[in-house]
């Protein structure tokens, strides 16, 4: 029956397959860069005064100086080179951990600061987490232009060498993994070597906390 159907559509001249049609293709979007004046606004000051609201902890990231070799005659002492850096630190406000397999941590850095460049440098570093009772030196390493170990305590991280200041809660000894952008920002992110803590009982376990622009302690809740 389809069949003798199909013939007689053909005898006729009738299609028997719909004809394609033509699709008239819709205009282009207009497309533009979006202006400034429909960007939201958002002062800086404000910025810092709503996400100042979240209390966190504070660290120093610590990383060891470099030395350059220096060729000398036989026989002489070694010498030290001009390129010779000291040990490199910075306050640093904004640390976290990442992961827990491989464990990793994170901490984020301005682009514009000139002791990132040593850490990057040396490809190692080490988080100081503060006590409570350090937000005198946590002042020392947030100041640029001085000798921020000047008078500092501390000794080489097991691992990477890095500067492992005295009295501090714990520390985490770090090679640097990745480096991100972020903004005005570097996000760095380090795979831990070794780290270690205080007993949480010890007097210095207590932690510094920085929260709406001043220091602070944590003492502690019930449930």
């Amino acid at each position: 029956m389809a069949a003798t159907a199909v013939r007689y559509l053909r005898s006729v001249g009738a299609a028997t397959v719909a004809e394609p049609q033509a699709v008239e293709a819709l205009p282009r979007p207009d497309l533009r860069a979006v202006r400034p004046d429909e960007r939201l606004p958002l002062d800086p000051v404000e910025f810092r005064r709503v996400l100042g609201n979240f209390a966190s902890g504070v660290t120093v990231i610590t990383s060891p100086g470099s030395t350059a070799p220096v060729t000398t005659a036989p026989g002489a002492a070694a010498a030290t080179g001009p390129d010779d850096e000291p040990p490199a630190g910075f306050a640093c406000q904004s640390f976290a951990s990442l992961s827990l397999d491989p464990p990793l941590v994170v901490f984020m850095v301005a682009r514009t600061s000139t002791t990132w460049p040593r850490i990057a440098r040396a490809g190692v570093f080490c988080v100081n987490v503060l006590g409570a009772h350090q937000g005198e030196l946590c002042r020392g390493f947030a100041r640029s232009g001085t000798d921020k170990f000047a008078g500092v305590e501390y000794d080489a991280a097991p691992v990477t060498g890095s500067p492992r200041l005295a009295g501090v809660p714990a520390w985490i000894d770090c090679t640097i993994q990745t480096v991100h952008t972020g903004g005005d920002h570097l996000i760095v992110v380090g795979r831990v070597e070794a780290l270690s803590a205080t007993a949480p009982d010890a007097p210095e376990s207590s932690p510094l906390l920085f929260h709406r622009g001043a220091f602070g302690g944590f003492s502690g809740f019930s449930a």
